[in-house]
Formats: structure tokens, C-alpha cells, sequence
């Protein structure tokens, strides 16, 4: 095979890869299990513990500033939010059976969880948010397209 034939053949090969690797759309972060895609012009299943001046939880009624900003963030993705309301535990449980896809309350920096659920980064001024800890939200392990987009919709509200 002549020096032509074999730039033609690795030529040929590269178009083929370049054609396979466009075609797999493949998105970075991902989320294994879909989270985002599925939540987007659906239900954003969030469960809320109670932390005064951040979460308020009346039977099944919960407001206050971080619902407010999920309702929001929610709301920036066309979803409609579905909540649960129980304890860290119970909730850090639902987010690992794949129950929900995101829970909020008295979560910090410093939360014991982070072998559990993916904690997004800390945001120690989200508007409205009482108190001197920072907040963070914790999400499904691996759905990293879904705390991404999170980050990037809190850090609007920071700067905003």
C-alpha cells in the first residue's frame, strides 16, 4: 500500500469516528439517571425538612426562601414541583431509592451526607436566607447535569 492510499485510509477513519462521535450526543456532566431531562416540562420531585428562616413546613404546605428559589429554579425549567416533606434522613433515603430528586432544609457545608447524595457547592448568600450557615441542596449521587444546572440557576440569584 502506497504512502496516498494509507493518508487516504487514516483520513477516511477519522471522518468515520468524527460521523459515530457527533451522532451519540453525548453531554457533559451527564446524569445517569436522567434527572434533568426527565424534571424539564415535568415534575421536580423536591422533599423539604424544616429550618427556620429557610424552610417553613405546614403539614403539607412548605414556603419560605430556598422553596422559593426551587419554585423558581423549577419553574426556569418548565417543571412543576412535587413535594415531600420528612426528616434529613428520610429524605436522603428517598434520593437514594431514586424518590426524589432534590432536598432541601437545614443542609450545610458540613453535612454528614456527602457518601449519600450529591451536595451542590455552598452558597452563603442566597437572597432571602436567614442565618450565618451556608446552604447547600443535596440531589440523586451521580446526576451531575442536575446539580450543574442548579449551581448556575443559584448563582444568578446570588449576583442578581
Amino acid at each position: 500500500m502506497g504512502r496516498q492510499q494509507r493518508v487516504a485510509g487514516a483520513v477516511a477513519a477519522l471522518v468515520l469516528v468524527g460521523a459515530l462521535v457527533s451522532g451519540c450526543a453525548i453531554r457533559i456532566p451527564t446524569d445517569p439517571d436522567g434527572t434533568l431531562d426527565r424534571a424539564a416540562g415535568g415534575e421536580l420531585r423536591v422533599g423539604a425538612s424544616s429550618d427556620a428562616g429557610r424552610v417553613e413546613v405546614d403539614g403539607d404546605r412548605v414556603t419560605g426562601p430556598l422553596p422559593d428559589l426551587v419554585e423558581e429554579f423549577a419553574a426556569s425549567i418548565d417543571a412543576d414541583v412535587a413535594w415531600t416533606v420528612g426528616s434529613e434522613e428520610s429524605l436522603v433515603t428517598a434520593l437514594e431509592e431514586g424518590d426524589l430528586d432534590l432536598a432541601i432544609g437545614g443542609m450545610t457545608d458540613q453535612t454528614p451526607w456527602l457518601d449519600k447524595a450529591a451536595v451542590t457547592r455552598s452558597f452563603p448568600d442566597l437572597p432571602g436566607v436567614e442565618g450565618d450557615r451556608p446552604v447547600v441542596m443535596l440531589a440523586r449521587l451521580g446526576e451531575n447535569r442536575f446539580v450543574s444546572a442548579l449551581e448556575t440557576f443559584l448563582d444568578g440569584r446570588v449576583s442578581g
